[in-house]
């Protein structure tokens, strides 16, 4: 971490796009009817330290509040996705009620004046479709094709940007590489299916992770950083811009149709990998201390590396560009205050180089389930499962908050929340 006090007074083009993000399965609570709900009830039910999402932050019973809240801290825009296992908790059967409840959710946040950028899929699938092969099978789109088809035409009307996809690029095992081959090609697919009904902004959220060799110059960790660069990212990168999809082990193609079907990069980015080639696996250690943490437990996003930010939006110059998750885990708010103010300084610096930034969505709006536990909390406001699912701000949300009001960064702001710098705490794990 630097020295945030240093770091200058600095601006973000007039019409930037302030707000944070969500996932579905994350917030909502109950999602009994998808791939991630019976997961949690396989897997995790034996490790003692795993968590299960239950009624996560209840947020489908929340809608008007968690809107109302987006309203009091300045949000402009959010991140939120429609979840298919409840609009098709069956193959034959399409929920008009859950169809309904997202309608409503998208016409409160209209109404507030709140952008939204919804994502039509976010990890989580219908248990049925997962029993299919899910993205395994090339021959499976049709079941994604039969769901886009009832709902895009009733939530389009209130859609301002589109998702279709969260994070399938991410991966370097087989069943990883056939994924984000077959995905590559829906996306294409459902980008022609979306444009009959919509004229908004379509995109794929990418994880963008820089791939770090261990050793800079040495030749075997630098092979590493740009193999993997080429299979976790640059492969989705091609294909967009040339509508050539070269996934290296499973195929090569072109497909005119695949060719500009991503109006915007949609970037989720928080940190590095560190390529190792002299231990196994290749990924080394992210985080520089393995016995020092910001939660109480080991998690891969808690390095502060906002070169990072810089380094992979330099590579996106030929569209707009919306960062649409970056954010910190940790049980300290003030670490809060300076991942935003570091990232937030190296986005703007990326934008003085020649990047269209045209929006920042932290991650989360809320501390949510992430995935296997509680523990990592990104959110800027806490929610208290046990008094009524609570939600109550955090100094970092009035912080952000107050950025946004100012479209920008102000060292006198920062002084009011922050009076030192954090310390990492000792967990001793």
């Amino acid at each position: 971490m630097t020295d945030v006090f240093s770091l200058r007074d600095f601006t973000f083009p007039e019409g930037f796009l302030w707000g944070s993000s969500t996932a579905a399965h994350q917030i909502e609570g109950n999602n009994i009817h998808s791939s991630n709900w019976y997961a949690e009830q396989q897997w995790l039910k034996d490790d003692p330290n795993a968590e299960t999402s239950g009624l996560a932050c209840n947020s489908y019973n929340m809608v008007e509040e968690d809107v109302a809240l987006l309203k009091q801290l300045g949000h402009q825009a959010f991140r939120f996705g429609v979840e298919w296992a409840r609009i098709q908790p069956q193959e034959d059967v399409f929920d008009k009620e859950a169809t309904d409840h997202y309608i409503r959710e998208l016409t409160l946040l209209k109404e507030n004046g709140i952008k939204t950028f919804v994502t039509l899929v976010h990890n989580s699938v219908p248990r049925w479709f997962e029993e299919k092969g899910d993205w395994q099978k090339q021959e499976n789109y049709h079941y994604f094709e039969a769901y886009l088809k009832y709902v895009l035409p009733k939530i389009a009307p209130y859609v301002d940007f589109w998702n279709i996809f969260n994070e399938f690029n991410l991966g370097v095992y087989e069943s990883a590489l056939v994924r984000k081959f077959n995905c590559t090609i829906f996306h294409g697919r459902a980008y022609h299916l979306i444009r009959q009904y919509s004229k908004a902004p379509i995109g794929t959220a990418h994880a963008f992770v820089q791939q770090f060799g261990k050793r800079q110059g040495d030749k075997f960790d630098m092979a590493a950083q740009e193999w993997y660069d080429v299979l976790n990212h640059e492969f989705f990168f091609h294909a967009m811009r040339t509508g050539e999809l070269v996934v290296p082990g499973i195929g090569g193609i072109y497909d005119r149709d695949i060719k500009d079907t991503s109006d915007f990069w949609s970037v989720n980015l928080y940190t590095r990998d560190i390529l190792d080639t002299r231990v196994k696996g290749i990924l080394g250690e992210r985080y520089p201390f393995k016995e020092t943490r910001m939660i109480p437990m080991k998690f891969y996003l808690e390095e502060f590396f906002p070169e990072a930010m810089y380094h992979c939006l330099n590579r996106l110059k030929d569209k707009p560009v919306y960062i649409t998750e970056n954010g910190v885990c940790a049980d300290n708010d003030d670490f809060r205050l300076v991942w935003l103010a570091e990232y937030l300084s190296a986005i703007n610096e990326s934008i003085k180089a020649g990047v269209d930034v045209r929006g920042y969505l932290y991650w989360s709006l809320m501390d949510n389930w992430e995935w296997t536990s509680w523990k990592p909390k990104f959110g800027l406001v806490s929610v208290d499962r046990e008094h009524g699912f609570k939600r109550i701000p955090k100094p970092s949300a009035y912080f952000y908050r107050e950025i946004i009001e100012q479209n920008g960064f102000k060292a006198d702001i920062l002084k009011k929340y922050l009076k030192e710098m954090p310390r990492v705490q000792d967990y001793h794990l």
